[in-house]
């Protein structure tokens, strides 16, 4: 007699505004581009998400290079949220998108909370876009960004104008150059978000000793990869402790250990970034390990382990 055979675990996840994904890996917004980049690489159809790379009003063309430095455990960007604009990416990018059958989501930015409304109503009745990403916590950008997100009173401010320019479910994105995420994740929690993601890469420079000048054209940019892993991890853990609303974790995921790492202390989702420049299915990996890791273990519902953090 064979004994009995485990059917493939319940991987759907709600992340907030009425949003359910089919998984809960999702790509992090400026590391996958529009996604049909990748589509040469993956099924994205079998992505839980996709978060597109950052949106703003009018076309931007980024900062000057140098704009990426690895790192020992990681990688510096200054990419300074280079994107084609909100007029064009409706256009041009959208008509493959709505195809994949996936969450898509536009991360979306202003150089003033004005304009963070006006591309959220923009886009708020395009066909095929899931969920407004809000990123109100780039650290390699001269205006808006991370000023605003540093600030609760302001996110709070950029989140209300956003709230009232769109239907669209509504997550924040988060920046960790902060003394204390929960009171950010309150604030922008009260302001009407449906969810939160973080953490956003950490402010951080390189600079080469023969020269003797900085690495990045901007100077500065943002850490991300392994290196920042538990920095993100304990963010999350407050954030989630602080609201009641879901968290996205992001931050270092290179598998599915690190991917269950986040769940396990309270992310209803993970985004998957640096990684999809090392390895572009990554994010299937994690997907896959995910699944015969639960299976491993006879457990049915991935939301089963969700928070489950033992502190005994």
């Amino acid at each position: 007699m064979t004994g009995d055979v485990l059917s493939t675990p319940n991987m759907a996840v709600s992340i907030g505004g009425g949003i359910v994904l089919k998984n809960p890996v999702m790509t992090a917004s400026g590391t996958f581009g529009y996604g049909e980049e990748f589509s040469s690489h993956i099924d994205l159809s079998r992505l839980g998400g996709i978060v597109v790379k950052g949106l703003s009003l009018r076309p931007r063309a980024g900062n000057r290079p140098p704009r990426i430095m690895e790192t020992s455990a990681g990688m510096l960007n200054a990419i300074g949220l280079e994107n084609v604009g909100v007029e064009a990416f409706i256009a041009e990018k959208m008509k493959f998108l709505r195809t994949l059958g996936t969450a898509i989501v536009a991360n979306i930015f202003g150089d003033t909370p004005k304009e963070y409304g006006s591309v959220a109503e923009r886009l708020n009745d395009v066909e095929g876009v899931t969920a407004l990403e809000v990123n109100i916590s780039c650290p390699n950008v001269k205006t808006g960004g991370v000023d605003l997100g540093a600030d609760p009173v302001m996110a709070g401010k950029v989140t209300r104008i956003v709230r009232k320019a769109t239907d669209l479910p509504i997550i924040v994105k988060l920046t960790p150059n902060v003394t204390d995420i929960g009171v950010v994740a309150r604030s922008v929690e009260e302001a009407g978000a449906d969810a939160l993601s973080l953490i956003n890469t950490l402010k951080g420079m390189s600079v080469d000793i023969e020269s003797r000048r900085p690495h990045l054209g901007n100077i500065t940019g943002g850490l991300s990869g392994p290196a920042v892993k538990p920095v993100a991890l304990r963010m999350v853990w407050e954030a989630v402790r602080a609201v009641s609303i879901p968290v996205i974790g992001i931050g270092g995921i290179m598998n599915h250990e690190d991917a269950l790492e986040f769940l396990i202390t309270g992310a209803s989702a993970v985004q998957v970034g640096t990684a999809n420049f090392i390895n572009p299915a990554a994010t299937i990996d994690i997907i896959e390990g995910m699944e015969r890791w639960l299976e491993n273990r006879g457990i049915a519902d991935v939301n089963q382990i969700v928070g489950t953090l033992d502190l005994s």
